[in-house]
């Protein structure tokens, strides 16, 4: 018998512009807005300020932080206000309104500073009656909200998931039965607007997001611990293959720089959302961040790694003599496809101490000698393998060069 999500995937595959791509043996079809050819870099405010972020002010002072930190130029792009921007009515008309005291010159004036920088604008909004913070949602709205963000010059719309049914958390409502409806209300809005599902996993998106958003949250919201790091991670390593060029797994915003990840986890943090093809998305207050976490968010080598063309996730492999991955916990082992080599995650789960890899158990590599660098050390070498000392929660980010040596 059908399912009624089977249903619901042939109703989006018939109504929007795709493109067809091979994936894992299969024809599928992908979303072709022309944006996220590589996962987005950028930041948003709600991890700095939560609704306090919200404001014209806060976005002016990201946006030129960007430029000053030299982030700009390594590809940090969007600068994206959460949650709470909005008045808490629509105009006559029905259109969503910015709150003055926090938009003084509205919208439109702010995302031309931020373009006239040369970045990008994102802005916030939901598939319900209400956004999580009570602001107007988008429901029965979806075609005026997107000719709206599109005349103010938008460039990101983070799309998220509370009031569509009953209650906040809308348990039993089918997310790939509405978020289409905003799919195509962007791409027929006059201009280009990377669409950044918030939808919490649900559904089995992974199997279904690549052909309605440029990326798709896989689970629900990080919190600011190494635990909630770990596991998001986890999850990721069991749906990699269902990143590519357009439509990416997101796990979340970033939890570097707010106070509690050591500087271990943060390295590991940042490396694993790389691997994973994440879209790397900042979330705390860029003008104050430590030289430590701004030596992270800047390593060219790991960053290479996060926007190679190829857009393939890592996921987990088991070396010989290793205990096989469960799924539901980090593991220290990953590898994925680059266009010009192999990337190779080691991290340090539960003890510090020595974590080697030979390079004949990494899928894609097999017997030889290979050149390789490690991105966090600089460290670079020849040889059947590589090892390092790796503190509690660290990582090491290796590149290897295909070629045997």
């Amino acid at each position: 018998m059908i399912s009624k999500i089977f249903i619901a995937l042939l109703a989006i595959v018939s109504a929007a512009p795709f493109r067809d791509s091979y994936e894992n043996g299969r024809l599928e079809k992908r979303l072709d807005n022309g944006l996220g050819k590589t996962p987005a870099l950028g930041w948003n405010g709600w991890n700095q300020g939560q609704c306090n972020a919200a404001t014209a002010s806060t976005a002016l002072n990201t946006a030129k932080a960007f430029v000053s930190l030299g982030l700009k130029d390594l590809g940090y792009l969007y600068v994206n206000i959460d949650d709470c921007w909005a008045s808490k009515a629509r105009d006559s008309a029905g259109n969503l309104v910015p709150d003055p005291a926090k938009w003084p010159n509205g919208i439109k004036a702010v995302t031309d500073q931020i373009h006239d920088m040369g970045l990008k604008m994102g802005l916030y909004g939901d598939a319900g009656r209400e956004t999580c913070g009570g602001y107007p949602g988008s429901q029965g709205h979806e075609v005026q909200d997107g000719k709206t963000l599109a005349s103010w010059g938008v460039d990101y719309w983070k799309y998220d998931n509370c009031y569509t049914g009953t209650g906040f958390n809308n348990a039993g409502a089918n997310t790939s039965t509405y978020y289409p409806t905003m799919r195509d209300s962007l791409l027929n809005s006059g201009r280009p607007i990377f669409f950044s599902m918030c939808q919490w996993g649900r559904d089995n998106v992974w199997i279904w997001g690549g052909s309605v958003g440029n990326s798709w949250r896989m689970s629900d919201d990080i919190q600011n611990n190494w635990g909630s790091v770990a596991s998001i991670a986890a999850k990721a390593a069991t749906i990699a293959q269902y990143a590519a060029p357009g439509g990416f797994n997101d796990l979340d915003m970033m939890q570097l720089g707010n106070g509690k990840l050591s500087g271990n986890e943060e390295r590991a943090h940042f490396g694993l959302w790389a691997i994973a093809k994440s879209p790397i998305i900042m979330g705390t207050d860029m003008t104050k961040l430590a030289t430590s976490t701004l030596e992270i968010i800047k390593n060219k080598g790991i960053l290479s790694i996060h926007q190679d063309p190829l857009g393939k996730a890592a996921t987990t492999f088991q070396p010989s003599g290793a205990a096989a991955p469960s799924g539901s916990s980090l593991y220290p082992y990953w590898a994925g496809p680059l266009s010009d080599g192999i990337v190779i995650g080691l991290i340090a789960v539960d003890k510090a101490g020595n974590y080697s890899v030979n390079f004949s158990d990494v899928p894609g590599l097999g017997n030889g000698s290979f050149s390789w660098a490690e991105f966090y050390s600089g460290k670079t070498a020849n040889g059947t393998s590589a090892s390092f000392e790796l503190g509690l929660h660290d990582m090491a980010v290796i590149k290897v060069n295909k070629s045997a040596v």
